[in-house]
């Protein structure tokens, strides 16, 4: 069991973050935990890298002095698994709003989708999705989306080293990717049903790795509680 000092000192934690769940509550259950059992008034504690509510993976959360390897964490290469469903967009370019546009897909072979891939490998322009954290003028651009007002999105340089097709069962295409800090899996899946002339959006995702930390590594927060804590599993 580790041990106050340690967490204090510094301790870098692999967490396989649930479904549904933010990071922001991820890192809350862990700092609530550790607080809980040693009984601690306060004690540093953060992420490195945003998980959407909708995606389930890797989060590395760093405890104490440790909380100063965030940046560097961060900048790491990502890999990603996940599933895009080609046919329809939807706003945020995932399942958190709904479909609002079809597209036919009868002319896409599994020869394009393939081919397709290639437009996306390198260093390349990319527009995050107006439903992101991102800030403008101060305010979250998600805030903006959210109250309906129109907001320009700049392009910026993000880098995919790797993207695999690893399975096709139309409408769903599952896949893999390698990609750089600042890379948003979610634009590449609307940016991948134009390549392929018609929409597609994100219905699955999964980070698998963050430079040389890998998931299978991981344990959820309920784990955590039990196995590194000693403490009983959380309620839901």
């Amino acid at each position: 069991m580790t041990s106050k000092e340690e967490f204090l000192e510094g301790q870098i934690l692999l967490i396989d973050k649930p479904l549904t769940w933010s990071s922001f509550q991820a890192v809350n259950a862990l700092k609530w935990g550790i607080r809980r059992k040693f009984d601690l008034k306060k004690i540093k504690i953060g992420h490195a890298g945003t998980l959407d509510p909708l995606a389930t993976g890797l989060l590395i959360i760093c405890t104490g002095k440790f909380t100063k390897k965030i940046p560097t964490l961060q900048g790491q290469i990502k890999e990603y698994t996940g599933t895009i469903t080609i046919g329809a967009t939807t706003p945020s370019y995932d399942m958190e709003t709904t479909v609002e546009e079809t597209y036919p897909t009868e002319h896409i072979t599994e020869e394009q989708i393939h081919a397709a891939t290639t437009n996306f490998i390198g260093k390349i322009q990319q527009v995050p999705p107006v439903f992101s954290a991102l800030k403008k003028d101060g305010k979250r651009l998600y805030e903006y989306a959210r109250e309906g007002q129109a907001v320009e999105v700049k392009s910026r340089e993000i880098e995919i080293t790797e993207f695999e097709i690893t399975k096709i069962n139309l409408p769903e295409i599952e896949f893999r990717v390698v990609c750089s800090k600042g890379t948003y899996i979610r634009s590449l899946a609307n940016d991948f049903g134009k390549a392929l002339q018609s929409g597609a959006y994100l219905s699955a995702l999964r980070r698998t790795k963050i430079g040389d930390f890998n998931v299978d590594n991981a344990i959820t927060p309920a784990d955590f509680h039990t196995t590194v804590l000693g403490m009983p599993k959380p309620k839901e």
